[in-house]
């Protein structure tokens, strides 16, 4: 039975962060290949949210069911407000149940406004991001500059890291081969023909 992987849609949300995963994880990969996650959408309602890029989405939960295999931040415009907050019990749910949390652009910000940074290595939109808006932040020792960093079952990027991001979490979730997941990089990174 394939189990959900879950990317959380917040008011402004970055679309274009998340849609190199979600289709990848639709399809088995890259290359094709056996789909083993279903892809859902959670919000804090079930009312329709308008990403940052002006398409409307309507969530498939407003709460986390059960079993899922993943929990995907995705970054935007709301990361810095309280109206986020509610964000907290998914990732607590997750880090008790042992399952991968990945978030990139802001959503790695809210981390660190949340404490969940401080022990793990972990990367940012920058570092100085991080002590502007997080003051509760200690994990400067951890702050690595580079545009993806997994730690254990935290995953962490950069916003221009999308496909950094993509295939990291792939790979953590064994959709596809690290061949595919290379040649997937490398083929949106650097196009089809060189310049």
């Amino acid at each position: 039975m394939k189990k959900d992987v879950i990317f959380v849609l917040t008011d402004g949300f970055a679309d274009w962060e998340s849609v190199f995963l979600s289709s990848l994880l639709m399809n088995g990969g890259f290359e094709g290949g056996e789909v083993k996650y279903n892809v859902k959408t959670l919000a804090f309602t079930k009312e329709p949210i308008v990403s940052f890029g002006g398409f409307t989405y309507l969530p498939d939960y407003d709460t986390l069911p059960v079993d899922y295999a993943a929990l995907i931040l995705i970054g935007g415009l709301s990361w810095k407000s309280e109206k986020v907050k509610w964000v907290t019990k998914l990732i607590a749910d997750a880090l008790q149940k042992d399952i991968l949390i990945g978030a990139i652009c802001d959503a790695s910000l809210f981390l660190a406004m949340n404490g969940y940074l401080n022990n793990i290595k972990h990367t940012s939109n920058s570092l100085n991001d991080l002590k502007k808006y997080a003051p509760d932040y200690t994990g400067e020792r951890n702050y690595i500059e580079k545009q993806v960093i997994r730690d254990g079952k935290i995953v962490t990027a950069n916003g221009t890291a999308y496909l950094e991001f993509a295939k990291e979490v792939l790979t953590y979730l064994e959709v596809g081969s690290i061949e595919s997941n290379e040649k997937f990089y490398h083929f949106y990174k650097y196009g089809q023909y060189s310049i």
